[in-house]
């Protein structure tokens, strides 16, 4: 069962004139860093995400505000309210996610692991759910071909 997520905490520089936080890839993020991308000035009520990456890793950072991440592996959901900077959700391959419950001024930041690629999303829940059942049966067949 793939995992659901996993909050990784960022080194955090106090400093008396504005704290920082730093973001390696292949140190802190467990990936290197091919992309990144941000999402602001989200409406109330609406929602963001919605979709899967078949090949793409991201590490979420609430970098202002706040906003909730729902990941789903097509048999279990788990929901991070995210509202620190110095913190991150990993999402790894095939994993759902929607994004919602944003403050007003949020600002989702993103690191990827791929450029944009389109044929790498999944748009539709219902063909996300077809594609991770075949994932999973391919990996209990080499699991009892072992």
């Amino acid at each position: 069962m793939k995992e659901l997520g996993r909050i990784i905490t960022l080194p955090k520089i106090f400093d008396p004139r504005g704290n920082l936080t730093v973001a390696e890839g292949e140190t802190h993020i467990p990936f290197a860093i091919a992309r990144t991308y941000w999402t602001y000035d989200v409406p109330g009520g609406e929602s963001r995400g919605g979709h899967a990456h078949k090949e793409c890793q991201e590490f979420i950072i609430a970098a202002s505000g706040s906003f909730s991440v729902t990941l789903d592996n097509g048999e279990q959901k788990k929901t991070y309210h995210l509202n620190h900077p110095w913190e991150g959700l990993f999402v790894d391959v095939n994993i759902w996610r929607t994004l919602d419950d944003f403050s007003s001024g949020s600002l989702c930041l993103v690191l990827a692991s791929h450029k944009f690629e389109e044929e790498d999303y999944i748009r539709e829940y219902d063909e996300y759910l077809r594609f991770v059942s075949s994932k999973n049966s391919q990996n209990l067949s080499k699991t009892e071909n072992q």
